[in-house]
């Protein structure tokens, strides 16, 4: 007689916690990564120092960590009907919500740690920031465009970046106003149409799933006019980082580096214009290609005068 094949072994506890913050898909990281840093270089006119630079690489790394985390608790029950995200640790009940948000928990703690050992007012930021954090999973089910939520919560170490460098002492809202000028909160909403391009095209690629279990996405609210929102959405944020970036100094490098942006986005049009899902997950992962070349232009825009 043959013996019984054997069941398939568990994953250990570590490599579970590892899929669930994501550790072998890290361009969410990226995506949140570059335009933090470009903005980091523009504060500081230039090399922002070690201290800083490991803070806001290693708070970038724990807060998309630990929003993963929260991210699939938030949607457990929608992600077992999906088939890309069915296998998912805490929908499969390999890890539990307790154990998640714990791990989330610890991971925002030390990414605050990190906070402290800058000024006040990119403190009284940090808590703003984590709040959108928290909040963006829940709002697939109330909000038109989920997306500009993510949008505001995956950009704001800009203006953090921005307070780190600029900010004093002091534990008020004017000393944050002060810290960050006008330009570093349109550079947000810039990225913020960064964002809505990008996790359009995700959207994009799970529409007939979030049509059959009843959640909100860009791409369900645009309809037929996705393409074109997203292209729209693209040309949005490089127009106004172009327009904001000359207004604090950045010159022809840095428009450079936008210009290859900006041809990865035609190539992007040719990923998506048929709707595939192919297509479409490759124009999201490859994404953050667009926001390294506007970072490399910043800081060769800043290296090179």
């Amino acid at each position: 007689m043959n013996a019984p094949a054997p069941s398939p072994a568990l994953p250990s506890r570590l490599s579970l916690y590892l899929n669930l913050i994501r550790w072998d898909r890290p361009a969410g990281t990226y995506l949140l990564l570059w335009p933090t840093l470009a903005a980091l270089w523009m504060a500081a006119d230039g090399w922002p120092g070690w201290h800083l630079l490991a803070v806001f690489v290693l708070g970038t790394f724990l807060m998309r960590s630990a929003g993963c985390a929260v991210n699939d608790v938030a949607d457990r029950d929608f992600d077992k009907h999906v088939k890309r995200t069915a296998q998912r640790p805490v929908t499969t009940g390999l890890i539990t919500v307790k154990q998640a948000l714990t791990l989330a928990g610890v991971l925002s703690l030390v990414a605050f740690g990190l906070v402290l050992t800058t000024n006040a007012p990119t403190i009284l930021l940090s808590f703003a920031a984590l709040a959108v954090t928290i909040l963006y999973p829940f709002t697939k089910r109330w909000v038109s465009m989920p997306q500009a939520v993510l949008g505001v919560a995956f950009s704001f170490g800009i203006p953090m970046a921005f307070s780190a460098v600029l900010g004093g002492r002091e534990w008020s809202l004017e000393a944050v106003q002060a810290s960050v000028p006008l330009a570093a909160w349109g550079l947000l909403l810039g990225n913020l149409f960064w964002v809505l391009a990008y996790d359009t095209e995700y959207a994009m690629v799970d529409r007939d799933d979030d049509i059959r279990i009843g959640i909100q996405t860009s791409a369900l609210t645009l309809g037929r006019f996705d393409v074109i929102g997203v292209m729209g959405f693209y040309g949005v944020f490089l127009a106004l980082w172009a327009a904001l970036g000359l207004q604090l100094g950045m010159g022809h490098w840095y428009l450079a580096g936008l210009a290859v942006a900006a041809a990865q986005v035609v190539w992007h049009y040719r990923l998506i214009k048929d709707r595939s899902r192919e297509g479409c997950f490759r124009a999201f992962r490859e994404n953050h290609w667009v926001g390294l070349a506007i970072f490399v232009g910043t800081v060769l825009d800043l290296s090179l005068r």
